[in-house]
Parts: C-alpha cells; structure tokens; sequence
C-alpha cells in the first residue's frame, strides 16, 4: 500500500476525485481516498499486493501522475504529511526554481551540517 496526501481548492475536489478514478484505471490501480473535504486535503491510498513488484511499479506511476494531477488543478503535491523523499520530485514540479533555491538557502543556514534529515526534502 502507499498512502499520501495531496490537496487542491475545494471547490475542485469533485475533479480530483474524477482524475484519481481515472488515474487508478488507467494504471490498474485501486485507489481508495479518504479525504478532509472542507479543507481540500485528499488522503489516496493506493492499493497494492504485497510483493507484487510490477503493482509496485504501477502504484508509484499512478501517484506521480495523482500529484501532477493536483498540481494542474491549482493544489499542492502536499497538505499535512510534508515533502520527504516520495514527493520530492513532484515538488519541484510544483514550485519555481526561485522558490526552490529559498528554501534550499533557508535549510542551508538552519542547518549548514546537513544533519536533520539528511537527503530529504
């Protein structure tokens, strides 16, 4: 399983939902999505067997597009769970490389060792 979290405006959460059912189908994927609907914050949770490398391979497929997906609609590729590792291409993505190289710069001077959370975004 891979569950996430991904948010868009509300009023565009009857489309997200709309490109998550598609997205699931188009890559084989079940997705179930458990949501904070007021908000906008979606929680897909992509349904795989385990050991199942190729419905690994799909899910993962399946999420980036669920990312780009939310991007397109005016979200973000998070809305609670942060950025880490799994999300950290479709941040960049998202975000300007303006933006991207502040963040860079204020992670730098917080922390110039590189010690919390090395490799992490």
């Amino acid at each position: 399983m891979l569950t996430e979290d991904i948010c868009v405006p509300r009023s565009r959460v009857p489309e997200m939902l709309a490109q998550v059912e598609r997205i699931g189908a188009a890559h084989g994927v079940q997705i179930a999505t458990i949501a904070h609907a007021g908000d906008g914050n979606l929680h897909p949770l992509l349904v795989t067997p385990p050991g199942d490398d190729g419905a690994r391979i799909a899910a993962q497929a399946a999420f980036e597009q669920l990312l780009d997906a939310a991007i397109a609609l005016g979200g973000t590729v998070t809305g609670e769970h942060g950025v880490g590792i799994l999300k950290r291409d479709g941040m960049r993505r998202e975000l300007d490389p303006g933006a991207l190289a502040l963040q860079d710069a204020v992670r730098r001077a917080l922390d110039p060792l590189e010690l919390f959370n090395p490799g992490k975004a």
